[in-house]
C-alpha cells in the first residue's frame, strides 16, 4: 500500500513540475489548480518566459535577456516551487519535519539567480535568465537540505 501511495505523490509532483496547477487538479483541488494555471499563464506571458526559454535553448542568451520582463518573471520561482510543494503535500507527502525547507530555499536561490542572470558569468559564460536560475535551483536545494538537517538536529 505504501508503494502505491509514494507513486501517487511522485505523480502529482511531476505533473506539477510539467505545469503548475496540474498536480492540484489531480488532487481534486480544482479551484486552486485552475488559479495556479491561470497565474502560470499570466506570469509566463507577461514575462515573455517561453520566448526566453527558446532563445536560451538556441544559445542566444543576449536575446533571452532582452526579451525577458524581469518585473514579471520575479514572481515565477515562488509560484512554481509553491505549486510543486503544494501538490506533493496535498497528496500526502511532506510529513517529515522541516521537509518544506529545501523547496523554500530552492525558490529563494532561483530568484537570486534570476536577479543576477543578466550579468553573472560562470567561467566567463553569461548564463541568462533560464540557465543561471536552474543552476541556482540545485544550490538552493542543497543549502535547504543542509539547513533542514541542522534544524532537525536542533529541534528533535
Amino acid at each position: 500500500m505504501e508503494k502505491t501511495n509514494n507513486k501517487n505523490k511522485v505523480e502529482k509532483l511531476l505533473w506539477s513540475i510539467a505545469l503548475p496547477g496540474f498536480g492540484q487538479i489531480l488532487n481534486g483541488k480544482y479551484l486552486k489548480g485552475v488559479l495556479l494555471i491561470a497565474l502560470e499563464i499570466l506570469v509566463n506571458v507577461q514575462a515573455n518566459f517561453n520566448l526566453a526559454i527558446i532563445y536560451s535553448f538556441h544559445g542566444e542568451i543576449k536575446q533571452a535577456i532582452e526579451v525577458t520582463n524581469y518585473q514579471w518573471l520575479m514572481f515565477y520561482p515562488c509560484l512554481y516551487m509553491f505549486a510543486i510543494w503544494d501538490a506533493y503535500k496535498d497528496s500526502g507527502g511532506g510529513k517529515s519535519p522541516f521537509s518544506f525547507i529545501p523547496i523554500v530555499f530552492a525558490a529563494y536561490f532561483i530568484t537570486v539567480g534570476l536577479i543576477y542572470s543578466s550579468t553573472f558569468k560562470i567561467f566567463g559564460v553569461l548564463m541568462g535568465p533560464i540557465w543561471l536560475p536552474i543552476i541556482f535551483l540545485g544550490i538552493g536545494l542543497c543549502v535547504g537540505l543542509v539547513i533542514r538537517g541542522f534544524l532537525i538536529n536542533i529541534f528533535e
